[in-house]
């Protein structure tokens, strides 16, 4: 039985406990289930009562925030979590997110702004609060600051900032990169009290490296904002940006010393590249329309591609002294002749895109709701109240569903959709042969329907085994209609809130009883479709086959050996220096309830035979067809997932290693 043993949550514990087993008995996914435990006691921890006594409605955290959050913490704690490690992760990550508790007192020129502030937070943003609290600092993170001072160092040339934030009590001083000392003057400078600026790129000097407060050291890569209703910075656009364009852009006049400031439209923000014979070299290209129309690429190269963390699609860049760059010289494939780059006197300024907000219906039906009844049961106050929901959509029209508050469904899929995920069971996987890009189709498939969706990775498949029947979470989805009025469902790698989880592999899943459910052996059937988890023996030994191949370590497929060296049967590719020997095994499980014959490679077939491949093939051939009796009777806790695919055909590859066998043993553990 299920122990909740947060201590907040001690007056419900025999309450959900007898829910949870209760749903469970009823087929429920024990996943889905604590998931939806989770967020109603982040909601609970979140409630409080307005000035009347009424209590407040929170929107609290998205279903694919808690559900990311739940398997990064599992891939973290490996050997198992419970209940109360996982609460407990979420709690800390949703209030250092929100801030939730910190004192409110913050400077007079941030409660003036904050009270218009409307801009979506930038996906690395980072507290000031959090800083002092962990002192710590990674360099991508963003600040998302507003000045509070500027003043130089007594006794110095050096200029400070004192910044503070729309989420923290606290503030902290930036050491200002000389770059911008022009722009910091008492009266008219730009640097000044109240201006907002984006950075990122910074080193943190603690308290024990200096005088006895955190600050910041100077980094380069720091952005202006610009509210074009206030009437300064509307006269700055003006004067400053106003008169050139790109078509007056001439490398000719570049030469000779012209330098230009531009005002364009962020269209699109490209993924991380590399450059270089040995891939050495970081670049990402920002594609830039000016108000004529006319589109320009502005490059980031190396450590300048942490600068595209501070801009966002649909925002108005302003780009004073821009670095002019042959097309041909930076090795882009574009139309024009020229590009921009962020050169040693480039100045950035940023008119930041308000996402609008549309209201998005919400079917009340029972296959909507049917991993919500946990919290409904125990707490009718919390079950589902309103009919819509509002979320955010970008400049496109497309709708953001990062923080939607319920399980999408392959049934809800619709026409610019983004930031959605989808739980459910792999039907077909396969990598596609008419490009030399590395893209696959998945076919996913949910308690609604199935749907294919290509996956795009920046250099060849990386998220380990895959295969047949296995329980995946994919965040990070978009959702478009083709020309032929068909969904269209893609993923890509490198984007941000991109993630990809197979469940059914993770270590951790056999040993966490608060999102597990023992099963029977004969409680599988072939229409069951998740991950099923099992205590189980080794039985009749003298039917067990153990045969040693080589795998490809890249994707944890079969790799055959040919004449010209080996070639993976799942990616297709050629992989010498990628391949090591692995057990293909089919053996026997049993339990008080019946019998299976199922099969396994890789670690869980060593985990199993309690021997590596590389030690099984020292033994002489007769103690190699002795050694499985040496392991009748041994106990262990499995995963097994329904590996028979559905006819599709497309990854025909993938059903030839289970050589008719239905059923795979995906994670095996060894009962003490």
């Amino acid at each position: 039985m299920t122990s909740f043993d947060n201590p907040k949550c001690d007056d419900r514990i025999i309450d959900v406990d007898s829910i949870m087993e209760v749903e469970q008995n009823r087929g429920e996914d024990p996943f889905l289930g604590f998931i939806d435990y989770a967020r109603s006691v982040l909601l609970s921890e979140e409630e409080g009562c307005d000035s009347n006594g009424r209590r407040e409605e929170t929107t609290g955290p998205g279903w694919s925030w808690i559900a990311s959050r739940i398997l990064k913490t599992c891939i973290s704690y490996s050997s198992g979590v419970t209940s109360a490690i996982i609460l407990s992760e979420l709690s800390q990550a949703w209030s250092e997110q929100h801030r939730v508790g910190a004192p409110r007192r913050r400077p007079e020129c941030i409660n003036q702004l904050k009270k218009k502030h409307e801009r979506k937070k930038l996906p690395n943003t980072v507290s000031i609060d959090s800083i002092y609290e962990k002192n710590f600092l990674s360099l991508s993170s963003v600040l998302e600051g507003v000045i509070v001072d500027a003043f130089l160092l007594p006794g110095t040339n050096i200029y400070m900032l004192s910044l503070g934030d729309f989420w923290s009590s606290n503030t902290i001083d930036l050491y200002l990169h000389r770059r911008y000392y022009d722009l910091v003057d008492t009266n008219n400078g730009i640097l000044k009290q109240g201006r907002e600026i984006f950075l990122t790129g910074c080193y943190l000097r603690t308290a024990s490296e200096g005088s006895g407060c955190p600050r910041l050291l100077p980094t380069e890569y720091l952005v202006m904002l610009l509210d074009e209703d206030q009437d300064d910075d509307a006269m700055l656009l003006g004067a400053q940006f106003c008169s050139d364009s790109f078509s007056s852009v001439s490398l000719d006049a570049v030469s000779k010393g012209a330098s230009y400031s531009l005002y364009a439209r962020i269209e699109s923000i490209g993924s991380l590249e590399t450059q270089g014979k040995f891939s050495s070299i970081k670049r990402k290209q920002i594609t830039l329309v000016d108000n004529d129309g006319i589109k320009l690429k502005f490059l980031l190269w190396g450590e300048q591609v942490l600068l595209a963390n501070l801009l966002s699609v649909g925002s108005m860049l302003a780009l004073d002294r821009p670095f002019i760059a042959s097309a041909v010289d930076s090795t882009i494939e574009t139309c024009e002749e020229l590009c921009l780059e962020y050169g040693s006197a480039t100045q950035i300024y940023l008119v930041p895109f308000i996402q609008q907000e549309e209201q998005v219906s919400i079917s009340l039906t029972p296959n909507r709701y049917q991993g919500s009844r946990l919290p409904s049961t125990f707490d009718p106050s919390q079950g589902p109240k309103a009919s819509q929901v509002i979320l955010p959509c970008d400049s496109q029209g497309s709708i953001d569903f990062s923080n939607y508050p319920f399980q999408s469904f392959v049934t809800d899929l619709r026409d610019k959709m983004t930031s959605i995920s989808l739980y459910g069971i792999v039907r077909d996987i396969f990598r596609e042969r008419n490009t030399a890009e590395a893209i696959f189709s998945l076919r996913i498939e949910d308690t609604t329907g199935a749907i294919w969706a290509k996956l795009h990775f920046s250099k060849s498949w990386s998220l380990g085994r895959l295969s047949l029947g296995h329980t995946v979470y994919i965040s990070g989805l978009t959702c478009s209609i083709t020309k032929k009025k068909c969904v269209e469902v893609l993923w890509f790698e490198n984007d941000s809130g991109s993630s990809f989880v197979n469940l059914s592999y993770l270590p951790a899943l056999l040993n966490s009883s608060c999102l597990l459910q023992l099963s029977y052996l004969s409680d599988l059937s072939i229409q069951s479709s998740r991950t099923q988890i099992c205590r189980a023996w080794l039985d009749q030994i003298e039917h067990c086959h153990v045969n040693t191949r080589f795998l490809h370590i890249t994707c944890g497929h079969f790799a055959n050996e040919t004449s010209c060296g080996f070639k993976c049967n799942f990616c297709h590719c050629d992989c010498d220096a990628e391949v090591m020997r692995t057990f293909h095994l089919k053996i026997t499980l049993a339990d008080e309830s019946t019998k299976v014959f199922a099969w396994c490679i890789g670690q869980t077939a060593t985990e199993l035979l309690q021997i590596s491949p590389d030690e099984f093939n020292e033994l002489s051939e007769e103690e190699q067809v002795m050694y499985p009796s040496s392991l009748e009777s041994e106990r262990f806790m499995v995963a097994i997932v329904n590996c028979r695919g559905k006819g599709y055909g497309a990854g025909e590859d993938l059903t030839l290693e289970n050589e008719g066998l239905s059923w795979e043993i995906t994670r095996a553990m060894k009962c003490e």
